[in-house]
């Protein structure tokens, strides 16, 4: 069954856009398009918006999954002209104009904007996907909870039965923002939030390593800022190992090369690859699954015979899943990109249906980057409203009110603002809270593994009371 066309009230059908994605593409070109006479469909497997950079609060007990996310018919309610469906595209047909979903619906649509973002990429190592979670979902932030908090508490159990427990050595691969992120924030509940929890063992003598492929930490950020981003690392008793490359993953430990590095958590953030749905549409597509677009962001053709490719003027790809270069440089998938996008697909679907040309193409306006190390420690490389490389307390501030300001929805704002200031001043986590299964993968259970000193991290003495 073929759905999505709407009558206006003299008659007229009107143009229907649908969009897929419920991210900050999809919510920003979804607002966008509400105050034109279209009538919209967001499509997303999911039912909430998540704001992404948050997700690893959430994995590291700073904050509950409530305080970053938000029902996404609650966001667009006010709009009338906005249907929201929870449902699974499987498919497209740009030649009918058709939307394939998973429940066998097909929406029909005049314009289609696709903004399903990206997922973890394992470089064909899939099977690592369960021994060594990245962070992209609620879902995953939830599972690195379990993981990290769990490992304390089996230390602790295994303490009292036997006297000792394994390393507290947690195993970070990948030296980008995420990684940087995820490192800082397990080293601030090990040594400030849990450190007077547990009776039987220290949780300040756990370790936390990153292991990075590429010769530099932080790699798309300024020289500079690299060299505070390690420093204030290292202030943390976090340790870093660029240009190593994990050959292999396994229950307890990973392998850089004949190496082996014991872990009683190992995390992902590594690489990302394109959400699998831009290569359904039968257009270009890069080796990460981006599809390649033009300066109106629309997906071009692929070309048989020699010809020239040709864009498809009503299909807008927003977000990480385009792949949109300027100045030489492919634009990178994080937040800002992604709702300049969507902004842009709806003015640009306005101008079309007023007869106007293109006032011009998309064009990112680039406002600096961030990543926060710590409690009080973060770098940031500042590009609007003035040039500036901020590190340590300062630019932990800029990042804390920025993050805060793009939060969707005055009771996030300051349910998050109260909740980290309630954490800075108290020293007290709110949202540790444990679910799922009480396994880790190569944990010992009853029979303690021997504590083996991993390369290049020096472990440390339990407590013995």
């Amino acid at each position: 069954m073929a759905t999505g066309l709407a009558m206006a009230a003299d008659g007229r059908v009107r143009p229907r856009v649908v969009i897929v994605g419920g991210g900050f593409g999809g919510i920003h070109a979804a607002l966008g398009l509400a105050k034109l006479p279209v009538d919209i469909t967001l499509i997303d497997r999911r039912n909430h918006h998540v704001f992404q950079p948050l997700l690893y609060q959430v994995a590291l007990a700073v904050l509950s999954p409530a305080d970053i996310a938000q029902p996404i018919r609650s966001i667009l309610r006010d709009h009338k002209n906005i249907d929201v469906l929870m449902d699974e595209v499987v498919g497209f047909d740009t030649t009918q104009g058709r939307v394939n979903l998973k429940t066998g619906l097909q929406m029909e649509y005049d314009y289609l904007i696709v903004a399903t973002g990206s997922t973890h990429s394992y470089f064909g190592k899939d099977e690592w996907a369960k021994l060594a979670p990245g962070l992209k979902t609620i879902e995953d932030a939830t599972e690195i909870r379990r993981r990290v908090l769990l490992a304390f508490e089996l230390a602790e159990r295994q303490m009292l039965e036997t006297g000792e427990h394994p390393a507290l050595n947690f195993v970070i691969i990948g030296g980008g923002p995420t990684g940087v992120e995820l490192a800082g924030a397990i080293s601030d509940i090990a040594r400030l939030y849990m450190a007077k929890d547990f009776r039987h063992i220290d949780p300040s003598q756990a370790q936390v390593l990153i292991l990075e492929g590429s010769p530099k930490l932080l790699g798309a950020y300024p020289e500079d800022l690299q060299a505070s981003a390690l420093a204030q690392l290292n202030k943390l008793g976090v340790k870093v190992r660029t240009g190593t490359h994990v050959t292999d993953v396994q229950p307890g430990y990973v392998m850089v090369g004949e190496e082996k590095i014991e872990t009683v958590v190992t995390l992902w953030a590594a690489g990302v690859q394109a959400s699998p749905l831009g290569k359904l549409l039968g257009v270009e597509t890069d080796k990460k699954g981006c599809v390649f677009v033009d300066e109106h962001l629309n997906p071009r053709i692929l070309a048989a015979g020699g010809e020239a490719a040709k864009s498809v003027p009503n299909v807008f790809i927003c977000g990480d899943l385009a792949h949109f270069e300027q100045d030489g440089k492919q634009v990178p998938g994080v937040a800002q990109p992604a709702m300049q996008m969507g902004d842009y697909a709806a003015k640009r679907i306005g101008e079309i249906l007023t007869g106007k040309p293109a006032a011009k193409g998309f064009r990112y306006w680039d406002k600096g980057d961030m990543a926060t190390i710590g409690r009080s420690a973060a770098v940031a490389k500042i590009e609007w409203p003035f040039k500036a490389h901020w590190s340590g307390f300062p630019a932990w501030m800029m990042w804390l009110a920025v993050h805060i300001f793009f939060l969707i929805g005055f009771r996030n704002r300051f349910s998050v603002f109260r909740q980290w200031a309630w954490t800075y001043l108290t020293l007290n986590d709110g949202a540790r809270l444990i679910t799922g299964s009480q396994a880790l993968p190569g944990w010992g259970g009853s029979t303690p593994a021997t504590p083996t000193p991993a390369a290049g991290i020096d472990l440390g003495s339990p407590k013995t009371n």
